[in-house]
């Protein structure tokens, strides 16, 4: 397997890239701690999309694991979820981070967040989206207790803690460095990840 030059996502940015099928993204956790809110578009049809709430239902669990497929929001995997080195502690339930999160938490300046990462990125390849899915958390830690109640906690991951996600289809992917600070789901500080394209 041939693999491109190692890239650097800065913390608090995001990135998108062109996958062919058959190539595979590796999302490197550089630093140990750094939540990526991913997600993955059909090229063809920008209108399918790797959809969380398609996924749990079609895996029956809100905890995807390596050797599963990441289902779009017309109920097939579109990509696969191939090696994945940390613990699996991943998120499928909550929202990509806006500015409407963080005035909910006090912020009375523009904060940098997921769904903007997502714009951009999108922008810088000529791309746009006409909505924000619910993002594939990587390494973000949220408990669900028993009672069905949520937690925001740091990540279990380790630095050098990779995923792999193979593209089964023509895909756009985006990474965001999530940039929240103001809850531990970073352990309280935002860092870059780097990742490589694999042949």
């Amino acid at each position: 397997m041939s693999q491109s030059e190692i890239l650097n996502v800065p913390a608090r940015c995001g990135r998108a890239v062109h996958l062919k099928a058959g190539q595979s993204l590796k999302i490197i956790n550089t630093h140990g701690h750094q939540v990526v809110d991913f997600w993955a578009f059909n090229t063809e049809d920008m209108s399918e999309f790797l959809s969380m709430e398609h996924l749990r239902a079609t895996l029956g669990t809100i905890f995807p694991q390596a050797g599963q497929g990441l289902i779009s929001n017309r109920r097939r995997s579109i990509m696969d979820f191939a090696e994945d080195t940390s613990p699996g502690v991943h998120d499928t339930v909550m929202a990509a981070c806006d500015t409407h999160r963080y005035a909910s938490l006090g912020c009375t300046e523009y904060h940098d967040n997921c769904t903007d990462n997502l714009k951009a990125a999108m922008k810088a390849i000529g791309l746009g989206t006409p909505e924000v899915p619910s993002p594939f958390n990587i390494w973000m830690n949220i408990p669900v207790g028993p009672d069905g109640s949520t937690s925001w906690e740091a990540p279990v991951s380790k630095a050098g803690d990779y995923v792999v996600l193979k593209a089964m289809i023509d895909v756009v992917a985006v990474m965001s460095c999530c940039p929240q600070d103001l809850v531990p789901v970073n352990a309280g500080a935002p860092t870059e990840v780097h990742y490589q394209v694999l042949d």
